[in-house]
């Protein structure tokens, strides 16, 4: 052990007296390493801070220590009881709505989330207007509202709008809603009334897609989640759900993991493509220490001497480039929140979350083990004598030697991967997929080693390459030659480009071809049924042509499902299974005679008009079917208003989502719920020609208890939240492509002192230098021409993965734009790589050949 010791500090004190702060040689490792530290820490240090946020900030942004909601009902008297015995309860509605000014013909309305409070609200946080006073409930007959909501009416504070069948007076503007971020996603800004002033309304109604929430208050030492399971289990047909303190936006929750999933991911990406840049670096630095390495050994020093000497160097730069990274990627969170801005839920502060950088210094040093322990064996293993003859570059086989350090690495690597994942076998997946495509993109290099031994060099006829491409051919297959890890940089490199395009364009002809191609101009909601056929004639009279579609609409939830007699509870199982998200709560469903437009059957049949009518059937998604086992014939028990029903499965069917139309999970027939107390909900899609600003007055007007939405500011918001993916996944693939340039100009470096070993003979020969040029020109152009095939294949596999895996949305890229920029790409590569490679033809051959 001490003589151990002695040799590590004599490597210390050799490695500090050889040190240089301007780590020529290993510059390479430092930025291949600081941009995966930079992306690492910056993605977790900003998914820590909104957790934070999110976790420090629970009661206020759910309004209490527990809620209880559920839709078109409130709590009768003995449920309201239930909730007061466990601690003071604020009760109130939410719903959509339309504010409206004007009269006549000059009506002009605007969609609102409407929220009625109570005298209690908020239990938790603070509700304070622009004017500073800090308010509960508005008195009856005016309302708190967003600015936003002025901005859309043209209207100033103080004004009076039309709500339902009264006028409500705007008296405040809100400035901090404590709880806006629990109430999820809406169509419109928030209009705060109090109880009194939604009755007045009008607006509530049996079987309106009114929800009833009530935040409950409770003592200090309550279990939460104890204390909700109890409650629902006391009235399990009640369809109520709950939702805790710490999971006070379970959206928001989602979305941050599934993002920092995604750029995590990324991240790792650009880290394991730098440190094939690392081990080129390495390799470069090595063989251009050759003499100073066998001079160490002739003068005594062990092969392990000289591995400790440079191994301290090596983890040096590495700590210097991770160390940057970690500084940059903290400072950058601020700049990569406002990429995401609109998507993020809540302010991303700066927040020292050292797990997070921990995290993401591990993954950086460990990649730096993994690639530059190989070469670092070879320069240990390589003898004095070969060292003065050929450089540390040889033949000789160190990856015996390396296998302990590398595997140690791996596997640690994939413990840190695996370590506090919320996706475990994604991960693993992942790392599993990243070496299988380093694995693909070696064996393509040896491929192509071999294709270019097989092209003949002369030819007869008219066919005989000039002597570039002779030359360029040869310096695929020569000894030595860096074609593998070329291969492996020019795969990544356009790999990446083409999966940077294909996303893009999938997003922009998604949201700018695709939706409002089949989108409708509005969504009408709470419509009475006693008014759809009043409804459809004052579309028809005022926009002639215009299509009307309306259908019921009502809330249920799955309560159990199954063979008859052998039925699964929901409340029973452990975990939802994967794709069955329509087990958790209410679900929109409606009931058909006929089939519904954009399905299609798939299993079982569709009932007749008569057995419709008189039996309880449901058709169901075969996607919600396909993960819970459902059969054709099997019982469907679902809660409907407080009451329990049962229905036999008829039928599966296949939805068109994409149609921005009624889509429900469950179709029941009429018999099944059509006697239960029910709204309906239309679509209208305009004719062309047709007046929309004189449509939307007449339905505002005529129909002031529904909620009128236009689609286009929904593609408008669903505009800017795929403009926040598309820029969020443009800065992470860049650190990606930066890594691919990074590892070209490593595996160059690596291979400079043969090259200009090569060059000289060349040259000495009587090439000339753009003879020189030209080979290096053609070498490149052949190896980025049939590597862009390969990108082409691997980046559209990426880029289909993203866009329905993680976006859940189509695969429809621009194939043009796609070729257009992976030929670009190949462009740049060709151009950077032989710039990169023009230092080599000016070595002066009298001074290579007194080297050798």
């Amino acid at each position: 052990m001490n003589a151990l010791a002695a040799r590590w500090s004599l490597a210390l004190r050799l490695a500090r007296r050889d040190f240089s702060w301007r780590f020529r040689g290993l510059r390479l490792l430092i930025v291949c390493l600081f941009l995966g530290a930079a992306a690492l820490s910056a993605i977790g240090t900003l998914e820590g801070a909104i957790r934070g946020e999110l976790a420090t900030r629970g009661q206020d942004i759910l309004g209490g220590d527990v809620e209880f909601r559920r839709y078109g009902q409130p709590a009768n008297a003995e449920e309201l009881a239930a909730m007061e015995a466990l601690g003071p309860v604020s009760g109130g509605v939410r719903m959509q709505a339309i504010a409206s000014t004007g009269s006549g013909d000059d009506v002009v309305g605007a969609p609102v989330q409407l929220k009625a409070i109570d005298g209690a609200y908020p239990l938790y946080g603070e509700l304070t207007l622009q004017d500073g006073r800090s308010v509960g409930a508005p008195p009856r007959g005016e309302a708190w509202v967003d600015p936003g909501l002025l901005d859309r009416l043209d209207i100033d504070e103080g004004a009076s709008v039309r709500l339902g069948e009264t006028q409500v007076r705007l008296t405040g503007l809100i400035a901090n809603e404590p709880d806006r971020l629990s109430e999820g996603f809406s169509l419109g800004p928030p209009m705060l009334v109090s109880e009194a002033t939604l009755a007045d309304a009008g607006l509530v109604q049996t079987g309106s897609m009114a929800r009833f929430k009530y935040r409950v208050k409770l003592p200090a030492p309550a279990d939460v989640e104890e204390v909700s399971e109890t409650f629902t289990r006391r009235f399990p047909a009640a369809g109520w759900e709950y939702r805790t303190r710490d999971r006070a936006s379970p959206g928001a929750d989602r979305l941050m993991a599934n993002m920092g999933q995604f750029l995590t991911l990324v991240g790792l990406a650009a880290l394991f493509i730098a440190g094939i840049g690392i081990a080129g670096a390495v390799t470069s630095w090595l063989e251009s220490r050759r003499t100073s390495i066998a001079t160490l050994k002739v003068l005594g020093a062990s092969s392990g001497d000289v591995m400790r000497i440079h191994a301290v160097q090596v983890v040096a730069a590495a700590l210097v480039g991770v160390a940057a990274g970690l500084v940059l990627g903290y400072l950058a969170v601020p700049l990569l929140a406002s990429m995401l801005e609109g998507m993020l839920p809540v302010e991303a502060r700066f927040s020292f979350d050292i797990a997070a950088l921990a995290r993401a210094a591990g993954f950086a040093l460990l990649v730096a083990l993994i690639f530059a322990a190989p070469p670092l064996i070879a320069a240990r293993e390589v003898t004095a004598m070969a060292l003065f003859r050929s450089g540390a570059g040889g033949r000789i086989a160190v990856w015996r030697a390396a296998a302990l350090p590398v595997g140690i690495g791996l596997l640690l690597l994939v413990a840190l991967v695996l370590l506090g994942a919320r996706d475990p076998m994604l991960n693993l997946w992942f790392i599993v997929g990243a070496a299988a495509v380093l694995g693909l993109l070696a064996l393509i290099g040896l491929g192509i080693k071999r294709l270019a031994r097989g092209v003949p060099r002369t030819g007869g006829g008219r066919f005989r390459p000039g002597l570039a491409v002779r030359m360029g051919l040869s310096s695929l297959d020569r000894p030595g030659a860096p074609t593998v890890a070329l291969a492996t940089a020019l795969g990544f490199g356009l790999a990446a480009f083409a999966a940077i395009a294909s996303i893009q364009s999938a997003l922009d002809r998604y949201v700018e071809s695709s939706v409002p191609e089949v989108a409708p101009d509005y969504f009408v909601i709470d419509l009475p049924s006693e008014d759809v056929d009043r409804f459809a004639a004052l579309v028809d009279r005022i926009a002639p042509g215009s299509g009307v579609r309306a259908v019921p609409n009502l809330r249920a939830t799955i309560i159990a499902y199954g063979p008859a007699g052998a039925m699964t509870n929901v409340e029973d199982l452990e975990d939802v299974p994967e794709g069955a998200w329509a087990l958790n709560g209410e679900r929109g469903v409606t009931y058909a005679s006929a089939v519904p437009d954009g399905n299609t059957i798939t299993a079982g049949e569709w009932w007749s008009e008569e057995q419709g009518a008189s039996e309880a059937l449901v058709s169901v998604d075969e996607d919600l079917a396909r993960p819970i086992g459902l059969k054709i014939g099997d019982r469907l028990r679902y809660g409907l208003l407080g009451t329990q029903r049962e229905a036999t499965v008829a039928s599966f069917r296949t939805i068109e989502w994409d149609d921005l139309g009624f889509n429900h999970v469950l179709v029941f027939s009429p018999g099944a719920i059509a006697d239960a107390p029910h709204s309906f909900a239309a679509t209208v899609s305009l004719a062309e020609g047709a007046d929309r600003r004189a449509l939307l007055s007449a339905m505002v007007r005529e129909f002031p208890g529904s909620a009128v939405i236009e689609v286009g500011a929904v593609l408008t918001q669903a505009r800017d939240i795929l403009g926040s993916m598309a820029a969020a996944i443009l800065a992470a693939a860049s650190v990606t492509v930066l890594a691919g340039l990074a590892v070209l100009l490593g595996a160059i470096a690596a291979a400079r002192a043969r090259e200009t070993y090569e060059t000289v003979v060349l040259r000495v020969l009587g090439a000339s230098r753009a003879q020189v040029l030209g080979a290096l020109a053609v070498r490149y152009a052949l190896l980025a021409g049939l590597l862009a095939l390969v990108a082409l294949a691997l980046g559209s596999l990426i880029g289909w993965g993203v866009m329905t895996g993680l976006f859940d949305l189509p695969f429809r890229p621009d194939w043009a734009l796609v070729l257009g920029v992976l030929a670009g790409g190949a462009a740049l590569v060709i151009i950077a790589a032989t710039a990169a490679s023009i230092p080599v033809l000016r070595a002066r051959p009298a001074s290579a050949l007194r080297s050798l």
